[in-house]
């Protein structure tokens, strides 16, 4: 079966190929190479032995993506990956959190409703919860009112799925992630942000490597053990098996509904102090980190409840926080000898 995976040379994107390639499907990337590197589809190769069909276009143009469908004409699923996705990014620039997150949906969607059945797997987010009031979060969880223009087009999106599929052929399965990191035990994929990065765990490996002077901890003065803030961090490799459960419920057709959500997360939060001492400790390496100010758009806490995951997806975690902060060093020192 041919699969398209949107944003396939991306950090999640990339790792849900290997997952998908290692269990016989055929897959087409779409990938801009607006935050990935082509090199990526030489460690998909070399991990799996074979390399994916690469379609370098843009998303945000119609009339590519109604081309791209013309000559991909036998996809059996898409895994929609392709977003910009920083929280802060996002505040200083709506719009292209907007352009870039709603537009590439929509004209996909146009496509995928001509189709006689389509399987839509949706990269969602925790942000959609806001700061949900009650830990940890069920798939019930009421969505509150977005905290910056990223957690918002996640709803939007969401919300746009949802139409879209009572008037369609169209089924989908919305995977709210938790916080990805780490990289494949290989070291041949990773999370390569471009610039400084955005997220917590790269930007502890760079610092560790030399190439950030000190990690800024984004505010000591929230409400929890440490007073900073509490996330759910997933390897993501899991989070990429999770991608292809999903769309094997779907082609298989054991969805019990057009339109299912799952949250994919370990269960457990972690503050960002203890994931600084657990990377120190895994790694035997001491970071410099001073504490700043808090970071618009961030939230106190959130961690997953897996129940809904484990008991209907069929999916559950198989790595520690501490094997993932291993990967993420190893991939790190890899990546900086090149």
């Amino acid at each position: 079966m041919k699969i398209l995976v949107t944003g396939g040379l991306g950090f999640i994107g990339s790792h849900t190929v290997v997952e998908l390639q290692n269990k016989g499907f055929e897959v087409v990337i779409v990938d801009n190479l607006s935050n990935a590197s082509i090199d990526v589809l030489d460690g998909i190769s070399n991990i799996t032995g074979k390399k994916p069909i690469l379609e370098i276009l843009d998303l945000r143009e119609k009339t590519d993506v109604q081309s791209f469908f013309k000559k991909y004409n036998d996809i059996a699923g898409v895994i929609h990956f392709a977003a910009s996705k920083a929280v802060g990014e996002s505040v200083e620039n709506p719009l292209l959190y907007y352009e870039n997150n709603i537009n590439a949906l929509v004209y996909l969607l146009q496509e995928l409703q001509k189709l006689e059945k389509a399987c839509f797997i949706f990269s969602s987010s925790c942000t959609v919860y806001g700061q949900a009031e009650i830990m940890p979060i069920r798939e019930n969880a009421p969505i509150q009112k977005a905290l910056s223009p990223y957690g918002n087009t996640k709803q939007i999106g969401e919300e746009i799925i949802q139409d879209v599929a009572k008037i369609s052929s169209i089924e989908a399965v919305l995977l709210r992630y938790f916080n990805p990191i780490g990289a494949h035990e290989s070291a041949e994929i990773g999370e390569l942000p471009l610039g400084v990065p955005q997220n917590l765990v790269p930007f502890i490996t760079q610092t560790a490597i030399g190439l950030r002077k000190e990690l800024s901890v984004f505010g000591n003065d929230y409400p929890t053990p440490d007073g900073t803030a509490i996330r759910d961090y997933i390897h993501v490799v899991d989070l990429a098996k999770a991608h292809v459960v999903a769309l094997e419920r779907l082609l298989h057709k054991k969805n019990t509904e057009k339109v299912e959500v799952f949250n994919i997360g370990t269960g457990k939060g972690s503050s960002v102090l203890e994931v600084i001492e657990n990377f120190e400790r895994v790694n035997e390496i001491k970071l410099l980190y001073k504490v700043v100010g808090r970071r618009e758009g961030d939230v106190t806490e959130a961690y997953a409840s897996t129940d809904r995951a484990f008991n209907v997806l069929g999916w559950k975690p198989e790595f520690t926080l501490e094997e993932a902060l291993r990967s993420a060093w190893k991939w790190e020192q890899k990546i900086r000898k090149q």
